[in-house]
């Protein structure tokens, strides 16, 4: 049960898009098609999950005195391997995504993730934090990718170039595949979630949950919550 808490955990409770708002240079900047914000998740999921492992494995021989390092070394290797198989093996995808996969090294979801989880907790744990994180994360990024290329194409790309095409017709709105159209999609749908949250705290007959304090000291990455 506490492995399914865990990995559910960064999906909804701890989402790192929607609740944590992390991550957001790759969420408003390749959320411009389904396929894109796919893949990114995808990729960031297995370095975040893969880092997780590894930290966690080594943790007890890690110096405390250079663990942030270490660790970044660590993700930039796994980096490195989905990089060139990507470039090797979708090399269109590859293309489309550009500098974001290399900046994967210093997302601070995964780094966070590694110094607040894997480094305090055994490698069962800590790959289904990494694996809830990464699927919450992707999650978010087709969400917001979902709904930009609806509005701003009139389309769906799901992958490879399969998809939905003409949805709205000539009703699209182009802005919203601008980098302007990404903070208000993101906007949206940040406010939906809390609207949401709000009504089902209401239905249980307790309060409104209150937004985070987003600065170092409250970080919830870095604290105690899970």
């Amino acid at each position: 049960m506490k492995i399914f808490d865990i990995f559910s955990a960064g999906i909804f409770r701890n989402n790192p898009t929607f609740k944590l708002v992390l991550g957001l240079c790759p969420t408003l900047a390749v959320t411009t098609s389904l396929e894109n914000a796919i893949g990114m998740g995808l990729a960031a999921t297995f370095v975040l999950t893969c880092s997780n492992l590894l930290v966690s494995l080594l943790r007890k021989w890690i110096p405390d005195a250079v663990h942030i390092p270490c660790y970044i070394v660590i993700v930039a290797t796994f980096v490195t391997v989905t990089d060139l198989a990507m470039k090797a093996y979708m090399p269109a995808l590859s293309e489309s995504l550009g500098i974001f996969i290399p900046l994967i090294v210093v997302n601070c979801i995964i780094l966070g993730r590694a110094e607040a989880f894997a480094s305090k907790n055994g490698p069962v744990l800590s790959v289904a934090d990494g694996l809830g994180t990464g699927a919450g994360f992707t999650l978010a990024l087709s969400a917001v990718a979902a709904v930009r290329e609806i509005a701003g194409n009139g389309s769906l790309t799901f992958w490879g170039g399969e998809g939905v095409e003409e949805i709205f017709g000539d009703a699209a709105v182009t802005m919203a595949i601008l980098p302007a159209g990404g903070f208000v999609v993101l906007g949206l749908l940040l406010a939906l979630i809390n609207h949401l949250g709000a009504l089902a705290a209401a239905r249980r007959g307790g309060p409104a949950p209150l937004p985070p304090n987003l600065d170092c000291r409250h970080c919830t990455l870095c604290g105690a919550g899970r």
